[in-house]
C-alpha cells in the first residue's frame, strides 16, 4: 500500500514542502516516484517519518536526526543530546525565575529591568543562530552581531515591543502577497522587502551579501523556516528570492 505526498502531508500535518525538503537532503526519500512526478510513500517511509517527528519533538536538529536514524554512533548522539537537555533544564529554571519576577512587578513590586525581562527566552537558540552565522560568513557576521547587540543594548521594553510588532505586520503582509501568487519582482513585493530591509537596519545594517545571506538562512534553518508557514505552505524560499532580487537591484 502506498500514499501520495498529499495524503502523507494531510495525515502527518507536515507540509508537502517539508516532505520535499526531507527528500532533498536525503532524510526521507519516497518509496518511488510515479510517472506523473508525484512522490509516493509506503509503510516503511511512513514509520520513518513518525520517528523523524518524534526526534524533532525532542529538539533535535535534522542533521542529528539523520545520524540517529542512519545508526551512526547513536550513543554519542544521545550523550550530546543529554547534555543539551541538561542545559535546557537550566534555561527553563531561568525562565521560571523571569516569569516570577514579572508577576511580582505586575502585583506592584519592583520593575523588572529590560535585560532581565527576557532572561531565558530562547537564549540557546540565539547562540546557535549566532554561531551558524559566524561559521557561514566569518568575521563579517561577527561584526554584524556585535553591532546589533550594541544598538539594542539601550532599548526599553516599549522599543522591543514595537520592533516585534513591526516584524509581525511585515510577515503578515508578505504572506498575503505570497498566497496571492505575487511575483518576487513585483513593485508591491519589493516595496515590502524594502520595509523589511529598513526594519533589519534598526538592529544592524546589512550590505548586499549579508542581506542575501540572511535570506538563505531563512530557507536553510529549520528554526527560521518555521516562522514562514502560511496556510499550510511555507514562503521562506519566496521571501529569500525576493530579498535576493532587492539586494541585487538596490544594495
Amino acid at each position: 500500500m502506498a500514499w501520495s505526498i498529499a495524503q502523507v502531508a494531510r495525515m502527518s500535518k507536515v507540509t508537502s514542502r517539508t516532505l520535499r525538503h526531507y527528500d532533498s537532503i536525503g532524510l526521507l526519500p519516497p518509496a518511488w516516484i510515479g510517472a506523473n512526478g508525484y512522490r509516493y510513500y509506503e509503510k516503511e517511509q511512513v514509520h520513518r517519518l513518525q520517528q523523524i517527528l518524534l526526534l524533532r519533538e525532542l529538539g533535535l536538529g535534522l542533521d542529528v536526526v539523520a545520524e540517529m536514524l542512519n545508526g551512526t554512533d547513536q550513543l554519542t548522539v544521545l550523550r550530546n543530546h543529554h547534555r543539551w537537555l541538561q542545559a535546557e533544564r537550566q534555561r527553563l529554571d531561568r525562565l521560571a525565575t523571569t516569569v516570577a519576577r514579572t508577576i511580582h512587578e505586575l502585583e506592584g513590586g519592583d520593575e523588572v529591568k529590560l535585560e532581565e525581562l527576557f532572561d531565558g527566552f530562547d537564549a540557546a537558540k540565539q547562540e546557535r543562530h549566532e554561531a551558524e552565522l559566524v561559521e557561514r560568513y566569518g568575521e563579517g557576521a561577527a561584526g554584524h552581531i556585535a553591532e546589533s547587540k550594541e544598538k539594542m543594548k539601550g532599548w526599553t521594553r516599549a522599543d522591543a515591543d514595537r520592533f516585534m510588532a513591526e516584524w509581525r505586520d511585515i510577515a503578515h503582509k508578505l504572506g498575503v502577497l505570497f498566497v496571492a501568487g505575487t511575483a518576487i519582482d513585483a513593485p508591491e513585493t519589493q516595496e515590502l522587502v524594502d520595509r523589511h530591509y529598513r526594519w533589519i537596519c534598526l538592529s544592524w545594517t546589512p550590505d548586499r551579501d549579508s542581506y542575501q545571506g540572511l535570506g538563505d538562512l531563512y530557507v536553510d534553518s529549520d528554526e527560521f523556516r518555521a516562522n514562514f508557514e502560511v496556510n499550510g505552505d511555507n514562503m521562506a524560499q519566496w521571501v529569500r528570492d525576493a530579498m535576493a532580487h532587492y539586494a541585487g537591484t538596490r544594495l
